[in-house]
């Protein structure tokens, strides 16, 4: 945390403009070089020429922001460079940089990670930060904006203050048994630990929706060779991002396209044909694969060939569920009654000329935000927030079911520090490396 770091902090690649941000307590120092004057007043924007100083050869003009510590993005004292996106300027105010004392490029998430460590973000903040870039949907940015603001952390913090509390009692009661306490100063606990236990239970219990909002609702298109499974995925991408061919066995592997779906996020999936007698061991894989593809999915779209009615092809009658919106295409090629179809009534469409496109994409939209949509309580997000949750419930459970208050105050300790780890309060060292190295340069 010695070292001065700088890095682009927008995207490489020519644009209109492009930040370079340094942080660290040489950066006032570097803007000075480039600038030969003194640094300006912070939050200030400020018009300078900026040289090489080493060189004196002009760089750019730039607009120059100065953050005094600690009421910067990092804690540290901050200068951000806005300068023209082209290549070479970038290019020479990094070299510039790079030759100055004291200073280095970051790491991917440094950034953003100085600013945990000095107490600017919590973890779960930290991580929104990431969500945030990453979010490609309405729903998405929301869920990372409300996190980033702290709601989840504020969340976890609240019961880690409330097992504080009772730990205190507990500990109390413990040390001073002797002294002239109140009477009843530990029964007044467990009260307390068994409605945290129901509401880590509820958080919980969930449908992993948070964690399905920031990677995608998973759906599956199944159904029997020249179905029209892949025209379809291909309507709904709007792109040809599968091979349509009137061979069957053409699709042999699993394809996948990410959507926005009313703001949702979407990972469709196009499968192969199911039938029984493949045409050789790489179709038989395929196969294999869809069908296990469409048993983990979130959503099945079960797709049925409107010529081939009223047959209807076993195998993918097979997989309709509650989780399964059922589509007969070809309606162009065929004037047949549609049926319901295993209980439920299909969406009947052409995936070639687009009727019926609508009411399928109305559904699926449907389904999504059933699946996702964001309740009044923030969604734990991440698989290790999951983990030390449960971590802290089994350890609270232990707690209410010990024989000496000694078990019981050391259980509610461990919950207590199970809760830390995912806001960053306690013993996330060894985490820090993998939390951030997915994070993009300058961030």
């Amino acid at each position: 945390m010695t070292a001065t770091i700088f890095a682009l902090a927008t995207a490489p690649g020519r644009s209109g403009v492009a930040v370079v941000r340094v942080s660290g307590p040489a950066s006032g120092d570097a803007l000075a070089a480039l600038t030969r004057r003194p640094p300006p007043e912070p939050r200030r924007a400020v018009l300078a020429s900026l040289r090489d100083p080493a060189t004196g050869d002009a760089l750019d003009d730039a607009l120059v922001l100065r953050f005094a510590a600690p009421a910067s993005f990092t804690g540290e004292d901050v200068v951000e460079l806005h300068l023209h996106g082209g290549r070479a300027v970038v290019s020479g105010v990094i070299e510039a940089l790079s030759a100055q004392p004291g200073l280095r490029l970051a790491e991917p998430g440094e950034f953003t990670r100085r600013a945990f460590e000095n107490g600017k973000l919590d973890l779960t903040e930290a991580e929104a930060v990431a969500d945030l870039i990453g979010a490609e949907t309405t729903a998405q940015r929301r869920q990372a904006l409300r996190q980033m603001e702290g709601a989840l952390g504020r969340l976890y913090e609240g019961w880690r203050d409330r097992l504080t509390r009772s730990l205190a009692h507990i500990e109390a009661d413990i040390d001073f048994a002797d002294e002239d306490l109140p009477g009843g100063v530990a029964d007044a606990v467990r009260p307390v630990v068994e409605t945290l236990v129901a509401e880590i239970a509820r958080h919980l219990d969930d449908g992993g929706r948070g964690e399905r909002l920031r990677e995608g609702l998973h759906i599956a298109i199944v159904g029997a060779p020249n179905a029209g499974k892949s025209s379809l995925l291909n309507a709904l991408a709007r792109r040809d991002a599968a091979i349509v061919s009137a061979r069957a066995g053409t699709t042999r592997d699993v394809i996948e396209v990410h959507l926005d779906l009313g703001g949702y996020p979407v990972v469709l999936a196009d499968t192969a044909g199911l039938r029984e007698a493949a045409a050789d061991e790489v179709e038989e894989e395929g196969i294999r694969r869809a069908r296990d593809r469409a048993m983990r999915a979130d959503v099945k779209i079960a797709v049925f060939d409107a010529s081939a009615l009223p047959d209807l092809d076993p195998a993918t009658v097979a997989l309709i569920d509650a989780d399964t919106v059922v589509v007969v295409n070809k309606s162009d090629l065929s004037g047949a009654p549609v049926p319901v179809i295993a209980g439920v009534t299909p969406v009947l469409l052409s995936a070639r000329n687009g009727d019926g496109l609508a009411e399928l994409e109305k559904r699926l939209t449907a389904f999504s935000a059933d699946r996702l949509a964001v309740g009044s309580t923030p969604s734990l997000t991440r698989a290790r927030h999951r983990a030390a949750l449960d971590e802290c419930r089994t350890a609270l459970l232990r707690a209410l079911s010990a024989p000496l208050p000694e078990l019981a105050a050391e259980d509610i300790r461990l919950a207590s520090r199970a809760l830390g780890r995912i806001t960053g309060r306690v013993d996330v060292e060894d985490l820090l490396d993998i939390i951030f190295r997915d994070f993009c340069i300058g961030k």
